[in-house]
């Protein structure tokens, strides 16, 4: 050992590769020997089992000739020896019995009464059969030694059972002939392996069936020493009259006595363990090269790990610290070296980590208090315009106040044209929405909303058409309505109208812009799942993309000065967003902007939503 410690780690391997290929073969030859032993057991067992269940399948068959000679003893015709009655019932019963070469009745005498096959004249007298005349004296069922049939010429053996009259006296015997050569079609079920034989004998080692070449081998004698059935061994091997050395399963019929005999081919047991030693030889040769593949490997490893450690020194110089993959190792000091070198790296990394987060968390830091500075400045301009909108609203609600009464005192003038009446009504109309807006600018720079009616969107827009007809016409603009939708919502008509008005003049504008002479505007209203849709589209420039997102914030426009406040939209977006709809913008199908918004469609017996939203949130 100490002459191994001191040779290079390469040698030591070749050495210990060796010493365990020794062990290898012999664990090989050992498992080969084993397997074929325990291969013979197993198909000893396999041969009484099937030899047991031949006698089972026998004996049933036995069974029911039994309950046959008993139903056909106990017929009135039979027991009264009517031959002409008798022959006639006993070729039916032959023709549903393949097995049975000939049913025939006898009296004590030995003289037939009837048979199921017919019998020649010249062989019609008294039979001279042992069966008869041991039914006779013991009033028992025989079963008579090998014979050919009297009719039939056939191998067989007979089943005799006694028949009685009325009063319980012996009159004749019926005899049922098996066909020998038919009998192994009992066994045909019972599955065997290939080349294997089942073998019926009696007391004098007469072959009585066999499930090949019956017509050859039955009647044939095997042992010139017969031996009783019961003192066979259970298991033998054995040469077959065929020349096949077979492994024998062997098990009793009582009725006989005869012996049943399964014969497996001993070649099933080199067949199954061919296999075995194919793998056992494929193990060994596996084992081989494995053995001398590991050497290889183990010096391959031990080089590659230590240029594994070495690039990662080489990379933590270089500035990256991410710590190498952990890797199967060949011995314990090569391991505890590589532990050591991860750990090394990961400490490097979380530091630089550490470090990383810290300074992430300040620039977040950072931006939260830029965020809150520009609240701070959002949140004095919505105090501005607050002041500013109270103060417009007080002074335009005056005038408004002072126009709405003359007009009323216009009414009622005696001398005016239906014409003029109509014009009236219509100024009237339209300073009462100016009054119902600047109540809804009190209420927007004090917080607070209006009542929330049942709208349909079609009488809103049905009033913005008669408001900018005019308008538009001179503009040589076209307003289309689409309206496909009957249902109403919950809203403000008035705060509606201002959405709906202020997409429509945002639509003029943009395509009195484009300066192109004419333009389109449709107005669209339809319904979305449980929701009324309205769409406000022309076919203008639309709206840029870098402006997009800005479109619903407080103060932004894209008119020139003086001809927006920035207000609108985001006005628009504060009362939509109250009444829990939604409000959006894209480009529509002409190339030009689509301002839509969403509203929760309503029932008239439902109750009106209650706004969830403050609208001061509009600014926000």
């Amino acid at each position: 050992m100490r002459v191994l410690n001191a040779q290079p780690i390469r040698r030591q391997v070749v050495v210990a590769a060796t010493l365990l290929l020794l062990p290898l073969i012999g664990a090989v030859i050992w498992s080969a020997d084993r397997t074929i032993r325990e291969r013979e057991i197993e198909v000893q067992d396999q041969a009484k089992s099937i030899a047991v269940t031949s006698v089972a399948y026998l004996n049933q068959y036995l069974a029911g000739l039994d309950s046959l000679a008993s139903a056909l003893s106990r017929h009135p015709d039979v027991g009264a020896l009517r031959e002409s009655e008798c022959t006639r019932l006993f070729a039916a019963v032959l023709t549903e019995q393949p097995l049975i070469l000939n049913l025939m009745l006898t009296g004590t005498d030995g003289t037939i009464r009837g048979s199921a096959l017919p019998i020649p004249p010249d062989r019609r007298g008294p039979v001279d059969m042992p069966y008869v005349s041991q039914v006779a004296a013991t009033g028992q069922p025989v079963v008579s030694e090998f014979s050919r049939g009297r009719v039939t010429g056939k191998p067989t053996v007979v089943f005799g059972y006694p028949v009685r009259n009325e009063s319980g006296a012996i009159v004749g015997a019926l005899g049922l002939g098996v066909n020998l050569e038919r009998l192994q079609t009992v066994f045909a079920a019972i599955p065997l392996p290939a080349g294997s034989v089942i073998t019926l004998t009696d007391r004098s080692s007469r072959i009585l069936a066999r499930s090949r070449e019956s017509e050859r081998f039955i009647g044939t004698i095997i042992s010139a020493t017969p031996t009783e059935p019961k003192d066979m061994p259970r298991t033998l091997t054995s040469t077959g009259m065929d020349g096949i050395v077979r492994i024998f399963g062997n098990a009793v019929v009582e009725r006989g006595p005869w012996l049943l005999s399964v014969g497996i081919p001993k070649s099933v047991v080199t067949t199954q363990v061919t296999p075995l030693w194919r793998r056992n030889l494929v193990i060994l040769g596996v084992g081989i090269f494995g053995i001398f593949g590991l050497v290889l490997w183990l010096a391959h490893q031990l080089a590659r790990q230590l240029d594994r450690l070495r690039s990662g020194v080489r990379r933590i110089s270089e500035g990256d610290l991410s710590p190498p993959a952990r890797a199967r190792v060949p011995n314990l000091e090569l391991a505890q070296l590589q532990d050591a070198f991860i750990t090394m790296a990961n400490n490097l990394r979380d530091t630089r980590d550490a470090l990383d987060r810290q300074i992430e968390q300040e620039r977040k830091m950072s931006e939260t208090l830029q965020s809150l500075q520009r609240q701070v400045v959002r949140q004095e301009r919505l105090t501005a315009v607050g002041l500013l909108v109270s103060g417009v609203a007080h002074e335009l609600n005056n005038p408004l106040q002072a126009i709405l009464g003359t007009l009323e005192l216009l009414e009622r003038h005696p001398g005016l044209t239906p014409d003029v009446l109509d014009e009236v009504a219509f100024v009237k109309t339209q300073s009462g929405r100016a009054r119902e807006i600047i109540r809804n600018l009190s209420r927007f720079s004090s917080q607070q909303t209006g009542a929330p009616t049942l709208v349909d969107l079609r009488d809103v827009i049905a009033e913005i058409v008669q408001l900018r007809r005019r308008n538009l016409d001179s503009a040589s603009i076209t307003l289309d309505v689409e309206a496909t939708s009957t249902r109403r919502v919950y809203a403000n008509f008035t705060e509606i109208e201002q959405v709906i008005l202020n997409f429509v003049i945002n639509a003029q504008q943009s395509l009195e812009s484009s300066e192109r002479g004419k333009g389109r505007i449709v107005i669209r209203v339809c319904d979305v799942g449980k929701r009324v849709r309205l769409e406000v589209l022309d076919d203008g420039p639309g709206v840029s993309p870098e402006d997009e997102p800005k479109l619903f914030q407080p103060f932004f426009t894209t008119k020139p000065v003086g001809k927006g406040t920035g207000l609108g939209l985001s006005v628009s977006y504060g009362i939509i967003d109250s009444y829990g709809g939604s409000i959006g913008y894209r480009q529509n199908e002409w190339g030009g902007a689509m301002f839509f918004f969403e509203l929760p469609a309503a029932s008239p017996d439902t109750l009106p939503p209650q706004s969830e939203h403050d609208r001061s949130a509009v600014l926000h």
